[in-house]
């Protein structure tokens, strides 16, 4: 006989799961023991219930299906969470099973008893039940699935111990007070009517200088927003999730665009009179048009976002390539002209900008140098992830993604710890694609060295073993150190942001990777070579300088005014460092 454990892997895999990120622990033994009869579905042990969090949120990014994740009762839930919240802030369809104390015993201050409805109500606020009945099991499954896909966004199932053993139902009684669910396909009305794009058809071809942002949500319409981009004569800039949306060799391509962003982006906005959205909740306003610069168009699945970070004329609630698609015939065609040309000549501007400040000398290693080196060696249809921190400025910068590449970062969340779990995730995905994490010291600090051990433990398997860990040694919290500066007029305070010692590279030998310490500029490219070519995974440590600045494309006299005070404070050679290096930035510039 079948248990309720048995009943929900197989069911699982009729919702075309493959795998399940987790760790083990007696609030989940039923589970576990069905995992071992199940030959469908493929437990992946991570070494902290984050990790597999976060490893099920990159699932759905880098696959484009449900990440499902699976933790014991109490602790083991609680550790779930900032990768949930990760899936939840980029809008991942994950599902989180977790277990709970007997029933009996709920209510009883029980050991490692937490109300767990309560605890992920934020975190999966569109479906979080507990599951109490075997007749329950098959609709909270399809319930679960179906809502995380529609929503986009994170649901939870809490199985108490005892109801894991218990005998299953396949199939609820036909009777009063049970629920009947299925897994058929659901079909949605994909493209807006044509009044709509009429109408924003109409904003757009008024527009003399138009600008385009896109998002995570155009990641599958590269061909169209190319299209629509050619045919309006406009420049793109792409949120950090949108990174791959577009190649970055495209001429009209002006790159990220924020705090992490590019010179040209900023720029485009300041001057643009149209702008065109899709698939984009970038966040911040001030790199925006100027309210009433632009009139607006915007294009997203999600008719809650729309005019969420920009007052818009026509907001297109659709699906992106289909909806760009239907809209192109209605698009003028714009000749080539003064905009256009301006913004490749900014384009190419910066780019010759980008490599200047990278080849700047700096103690140790410039921090853009690993960066820039990485871009020019990019397998074809490799897939890179990024941690939280320094590193992100010099991904979306420095790095230039081509066509059939695939990136990632913790967008809304921005959490540390993200980058090698989410390699991780990537590999198990698509073993046949080359991998790239790029890593602060911090984060490899907080997750990232215990997921090489996973690693190590599964390499083996996989078709291409190209797998890369660039990790930044400066010994420094470094963003947060730039952020004290500039945001808080305040130095560096070294209890907070000076990080223990570690060899990284060692430690990946110890684990028997491959592991490569890099301490001069001039040894960044060949190492780079030997990384990508070493026939296993491996860590790659760059020792950088911490006092090289994430520059951001603009900076205000109050920002500016207050990185000074801050330098002031500093002990003397500190200080006159980071002076120094921010100097040869702006020189470079």
């Amino acid at each position: 006989m079948k248990t309720v454990s048995d009943f929900v892997l197989a069911r699982l895999g009729e919702w075309g799961v493959q795998r399940v990120f987790g760790y083990p622990g007696d609030g989940i033994n039923g589970l576990i023991g069905a995992f071992g009869k199940n030959k469908e579905l493929e437990f992946v042990q991570a070494r902290h219930e984050e990790g597999a969090a976060f490893m099920a949120c990159a699932h759905a990014k880098f696959t484009g299906q449900v990440g499902v994740c699976l933790a014991t009762s109490g602790p083991g839930a609680i550790h779930l969470l900032n990768g949930l919240y990760d899936a939840k802030l980029d809008h991942q369809p994950v599902v989180a099973i977790v277990g709970q104390q007997a029933r009996s015993a709920l209510g009883g201050d029980y050991q490692q008893e937490v109300d767990l409805v309560s605890l992920f109500k934020d975190v999966a606020h569109d479906f979080v039940h507990m599951v109490t009945s075997p007749v329950q099991a098959r609709h909270m499954v399809d319930r679960a699935m179906r809502i995380a896909m529609e929503r986009r966004g994170v649901t939870c199932l809490i199985f108490p111990n005892d109801v894991q053993d218990l005998d299953a139902v396949e199939v609820p009684p036909r009777e009063h007070g049970t629920v009947h669910t299925g897994i058929g396909l659901t079909s949605h009305a994909a493209v807006p009517p044509e009044a709509a794009l009429d109408n924003a058809a109409s904003i757009l071809n008024r527009g003399e200088r138009v600008a385009m942002l896109v998002g995570a949500g155009a990641l599958e319409a590269s061909d169209e927003v190319r299209a629509v981009a050619e045919r309006l004569g406009a420049g793109v800039a792409k949120a950090l999730l949108g990174k791959a949306v577009l190649p970055d060799e495209l001429p009209y391509v002006t790159g990220a665009i924020g705090l992490l962003g590019t010179q040209p982006s900023w720029e485009m906005m300041n001057e643009c009179d149209t702008l065109l959205m899709v698939g984009t909740s970038f966040p911040y306003a001030e790199f925006l048009p100027k309210e009433g610069q632009a009139r607006a168009v915007q294009i997203d699945v999600d008719g809650r976002r729309l005019s969420l970070r920009y007052p818009v004329e026509a907001g297109l609630v659709g699906d992106a390539r289909l909806t760009l698609q239907a809209l192109l015939p209605k698009l003028d065609a714009k000749p080539s002209d003064r905009w256009l040309k301006g913004i490749e000549k900014k384009v190419a501007r910066w780019r010759e900008t980008v490599v200047s400040r990278a080849m700047v000398d700096a103690k140790g290693v410039n921090p853009q140098r690993p960066f820039l080196e990485l871009s020019r060696r990019l397998p074809p249809q490799c897939i890179v992830t990024c941690d939280s921190g320094s590193a992100a400025n010099w991904y979306a910068r420095d790095v230039h993604l081509r066509q059939g590449m695939m990136g990632s970062v913790s967008g809304g969340l921005a959490s540390m710890g993200c980058g090698v779990p989410y390699a991780l995730a990537a590999k198990l995905a698509h073993p046949g694609r080359p991998v790239v994490a790029l890593v602060g010291d911090g984060a490899m600090q907080m997750l990232g060295i215990n997921e090489l051990i996973t690693i190590a433990h599964r390499w083996k398997d996989w078709a291409n073993p190209t797998l890369v860990v660039l990790v930044l040694n400066n010994g420094d919290l470094n963003l947060v150190t730039w952020e004290q500066r500039v945001m808080g007029a305040d130095p560096r305070f070294g209890d907070s942001q000076w990080l223990p010692e570690f060899s990284y590279a060692d430690y990946g030998r110890m684990l028997g990777l491959e592991g490569i310490r890099v301490t001069e500029p001039d040894e960044v490219g060949p190492a780079w070579d030997r990384a990508l070519t070493a026939g296993r995974p491996v860590v790659l440590e760059v020792v950088t300088d911490p006092e090289v600045p994430p520059m951001p494309p603009h900076i205000s006299l109050k920002q500016f005014a207050a990185y000074m005070t801050a330098l002031r404070k500093e002990d003397a050679a500190t200080g006159a460092a980071a002076l120094r290096a921010t100097i040869k930035q702006w020189w470079a510039s």
